[in-house]
């Protein structure tokens, strides 16, 4: 089984959590759900519940709701981002918006080991 973690600000601001909490409850429990295959199936589950979207970054895809996750640190899963779907299209902003906090974490994970 992996750890699942979700992306904390330098401020220990969770924005990801912060979108999930304020999701309807019927789409926090498709999320609760689709957090738990991830736990349980790791870097084995693929489509309908996660697709690669570019380099280290992944997407889970709970219902309307996407989620931007990548591998961290051998067994854990860092969630980054949450977006509500609008097109079939995964649009740049979010992906950009992702990426960022994914360097920022790997950037801290360097600066670290100086």
């Amino acid at each position: 089984m992996v750890t699942i973690v979700f992306y904390k600000d330098h401020r220990s601001r969770c924005p990801v959590l912060d979108f999930i909490n304020d999701l309807p409850v019927l789409e926090q429990v498709k999320i609760r759900n689709t957090l738990r295959l991830l736990r349980e199936f790791g870097t084995q589950l693929g489509m309908p519940h996660a697709r690669h979207i570019q380099g280290k970054l992944w997407e889970l895809r709970p219902g309307g709701i996407r989620l931007f996750y990548f591998t961290y640190i051998e067994k854990q899963f860092v969630i980054l981002h949450g977006y509500r779907k609008q097109s079939k299209k995964t649009p740049e902003k979010e992906i950009k918006i992702a990426l960022r906090r994914m360097e920022e974490l790997l950037s801290e994970d360097t600066n670290a080991k100086k």
